[in-house]
């Protein structure tokens, strides 16, 4: 489906807005708030856990923490500008609202690595972090901590004995504690993959 581009940059203005305002805020109060590893229980599936990691979505790291921002921001100003050429060429809706998604959480991530080292105090197993003046935070720019919060230990239990290396160890399913940002991406990607299997013109060819 269709808009007009006023409406449809409307929708990936407020995406993008809607979803950096949520995941900086909740991110901000986990910080000021909990020490490494405090939880809270919503649900039985469902923990607000608090990590912090130096990688990419879910806690990976492949690569130097400045050189990984550096990364993201040359990916986000490339998603950006697509986003841009896809509302003037009017492309699908759901496209671009999934370009928004994948902006949005790069962004999010973006600003906890620029930002928190400068303007937080170091979050320790014993204590909160607390705000700083700018430049005395517990890292230089580029190397601030991601965090991380929203755990859904969906199903526990143990790998049965006959099993070769992990036979008899217990296992959680899902095991990585993410953010909103890391949700906002990887729900961007899934739809674009709906959009490529299903609704863009080379699918519609195929049918």
């Amino acid at each position: 489906m269709k808009k007009n581009k006023l409406t449809i940059s409307i929708i990936s203005i407020t995406i993008i807005l809607t979803i950096l305002l949520l995941d900086q805020i909740l991110k901000i109060w986990i910080k000021t708030h909990f020490a490494i590893g405090d939880e809270i229980k919503i649900t039985n599936f469902f923990y607000l856990h608090f990590i912090e990691n130096e990688g990419m979505a879910f806690g990976m790291s492949f690569f130097d923490k400045k050189y990984l921002t550096l990364f993201r921001i040359a990916a986000s100003i490339g998603i950006a500008y697509y986003i841009y050429k896809s509302i003037k060429n009017n492309s699908e809706q759901l496209f671009i609202i999934s370009l928004s998604l994948i902006f949005a959480g790069a962004i999010g991530n973006i600003i906890d690595s620029l930002f928190y080292g400068q303007i937080f105090t170091e979050s320790t197993l014993f204590s909160n972090a607390t705000w700083t003046p700018w430049g005395q935070g517990y890292a230089p720019i580029f190397y601030g901590k991601v965090v991380d919060m929203l755990y859904f230990p969906l199903i526990s239990g143990i790998y049965w004995s006959w099993i070769p290396i992990v036979g008899g160890t217990s296992f959680t399913f899902f095991a990585p504690v993410f953010n909103i940002a890391d949700a906002s991406i990887t729900i961007g990607v899934i739809l674009i993959l709906v959009y490529e299997i299903f609704f863009s013109p080379s699918s519609k060819k195929i049918q």
